[in-house]
């Protein structure tokens, strides 16, 4: 055998074996062509021959092969420095209320300084490795630093694994499924660097109105609350009066008082399992009923047009709210990725504009 045409084919194999099949076959392609003089080594990008050989070198060879191509010098140390991605750890806690299961996302960087915490409350039938597939906080979280909290439902306490937002022994500070949340949102905050004044809450459907619950029993822990095609504090009282909720829209009247949380509504007009109304009835019961309105339309760059109004302090002060309507959108998480359930990819990204929206916002002193 021709020793070049050897090896150009042993050159081949090794790229074969790094998975740099476009090298290797560039490389066959010149062997078979009869192009001795074109270099293999120049289909090989330098920082990619780098990061390979690094992770493979560890593997001992007895006696190495003869290689007459040119290489470059595979030394872990001339390898650029990759970004951290953080850490996704599992976790439980338990008092007098249950016990539950959760999963925190660490972000790079944690115990340098305080970092902000998002709760994410998941939905039905979902867990939190889906919820954070879904909603893709994580990686937001490992962009802008904060860490992301995803308490777990057990089937025990509800088959269909629902936050049980529509009983009225989970609808009040010191009791039920909020005292537990709130109890494990304080442990964790306990055990890493977190700002206490930036610590915020949010769900989808079961899991959004278990988020407004939160917001409103617990305003001196939580700063501001996101609810996603959920439904308001109160709206039901137990199961006949939550599917009435669910598939008609709030039937409670509006509270003289609102509570005054900062909250983002993310809501789809095409919603056939959470009416679309709820969404309005939760900012109606957060924000005080003289507010200024601003209203504008958009388009997602995945083409779901949306309404979005600003909801600001009487006399023009700063947003207090915002109530996102996404036309033609499921009951499903808007902007989601399709790697979790229940999203929907091409409507507005409500991960960042939620995370926009609570950076904005620090906890205030409760009288």
């Amino acid at each position: 055998m021709n020793p070049l045409f050897q090896r150009l084919m042993q050159s081949a194999a090794r790229l074969t074996h790094r998975g740099d099949l476009k090298a290797a076959t560039a490389v066959i392609q010149a062997a078979l062509g009869g192009k001795p003089d074109m270099p293999p080594a120049r289909h090989e990008p330098q920082d990619e021959v780098i990061d390979v050989v690094a992770r493979e070198i560890a593997a001992p060879v007895q006696q190495p092969l003869p290689d007459p191509l040119p290489q470059a010098d595979p030394q872990p140390q001339s390898q650029p420095a990759r970004p951290a991605k953080g850490r996704f750890v599992a976790g439980s806690y338990a008092e007098t209320a249950g016990q539950r299961d959760y999963k925190l996302y660490i972000p790079p960087g944690a115990g340098e300084r305080p970092m902000p915490l998002v709760v994410m409350l998941h939905g039905c039938t979902q867990g939190a490795d889906d919820f954070a597939a879904g909603t893709a906080m994580n990686e937001l979280a490992r962009a802008q630093g904060f860490f992301v909290l995803y308490p777990e439902q057990s089937q025990q306490a509800n088959p269909q694994r629902c936050w049980n937002w529509f009983k009225h022994s989970h609808q009040q500070r010191g009791r039920g499924e909020p005292a537990l949340l709130a109890g494990m949102t304080r442990e964790v905050m306990q055990g890493q660097s977190i700002d206490a004044a930036r610590v915020y809450v949010a769900g989808l459907s079961a899991g959004g109105a278990m988020a407004a619950i939160l917001g409103d029993a617990y305003p001196d822990l939580y700063a501001a609350v996101g609810v996603h095609s959920g439904l308001a504090t109160g709206a039901a009282k137990d199961l006949p009066s939550a599917f009435g909720a669910m598939r008609s829209g709030p039937q409670i009247v509006v509270p003289a008082a609102a509570s005054g949380i900062p909250t983002i509504v993310f809501h789809g007009d095409a919603d056939s399992t959470v009416h679309p109304g709820n969404g309005g009835h939760v900012i109606a019961a957060s924000v005080h009923k003289e507010a200024d309105v601003e209203a504008a339309q958009g388009v997602a760059a995945g083409g779901r047009h949306y309404t979005r109004e600003l909801h600001r302090a009487p006399g023009g002060g700063p947003v207090v709210a915002e109530h996102w309507v996404v036309h033609g959108a499921p009951h499903a998480w808007s902007g989601g990725s399709a790697k979790g359930s229940y999203t929907d990819p091409q409507g507005p990204d409500a991960s960042a504009e939620m995370v926009r929206f609570f950076l904005g916002q620090l906890l205030r002193p409760v009288h």
